[in-house]
């Protein structure tokens, strides 16, 4: 069946829709801790996060104290994460700044969440949406993949950035932050990078499935 973009963006919003609404299942008790998990995420499974944050949330559980943590001993609770080194300096430098800067209270705004070390736009997007509950939508590579896979976005769209203004002209707004986490888990569950189960994929039946180009 074939499908012109405004009617395969219904279809699949409409689908999703009755799916209910989904949440991050990153673990967190705090903005803060929830600011950690998401840095930590960066090129690493989620499930592998969850792991970790528990003791480290225990020994710095929030902006002041992993303000006066040395970044070995952050090193030792994230070394089997994606980056540690990198990783653990921004979680230390960023704390600071939180501290220094604003307060102690992770800002609310893209532009000075993007000041913090080691937070970029994606980032700043999953805090706006997720902690803040604005309309925003995170592009991590789930969502870049299923977005060029689907056809919600064409060709052109090959940067994280082009992707996310692509997506929000089409999907309302109160609804983003709700589609990004519909298209991350279908990227993460059945929409696979390496070998997607398009037999168990509910848009099968219209994807063109534009496999070319789909990856970051």
């Amino acid at each position: 069946m074939k499908t012109n973009k405004t009617t395969t963006y219904k279809l699949i919003l409409d689908y999703f829709r009755k799916q209910g609404e989904f949440d991050t299942e990153l673990k967190y008790g705090s903005v803060f801790q929830l600011l950690i998990a998401v840095v930590l995420s960066a090129q690493c499974t989620d499930k592998r996060v969850n792991m970790i944050t528990p003791e480290l949330f225990s020994k710095y559980p929030d902006a002041k104290s992993m303000s006066e943590a040395e970044e070995v001993e952050v090193y030792e609770y994230i070394k089997s994460v994606s980056y540690p080194n990198a990783k653990a300096k921004h979680i230390v430098e960023l704390s600071k700044m939180i501290m220094s800067e604003y307060g102690g209270e992770v800002p609310s705004s893209m532009d000075s969440l993007q000041k913090l070390p080691g937070v970029g736009r994606k980032t700043a997007n999953v805090m706006l949406a997720v902690a803040f509950g604005r309309d925003a939508m995170p592009v991590d590579t789930h969502v870049y993949r299923v977005s060029h896979r689907l056809g919600l976005v064409g060709k052109s769209c090959n940067t994280p950035l082009k992707v996310e203004k692509e997506l929000c002209k089409h999907i309302s707004k109160g609804e983003l932050g709700k589609a990004h986490h519909w298209l991350l888990l279908h990227g993460r569950y059945v929409c696979k990078s390496l070998k997607p189960q398009c037999n168990k994929c509910p848009f099968d039946s219209f994807c063109p499935k534009i496999l070319e180009d789909s990856k970051l």
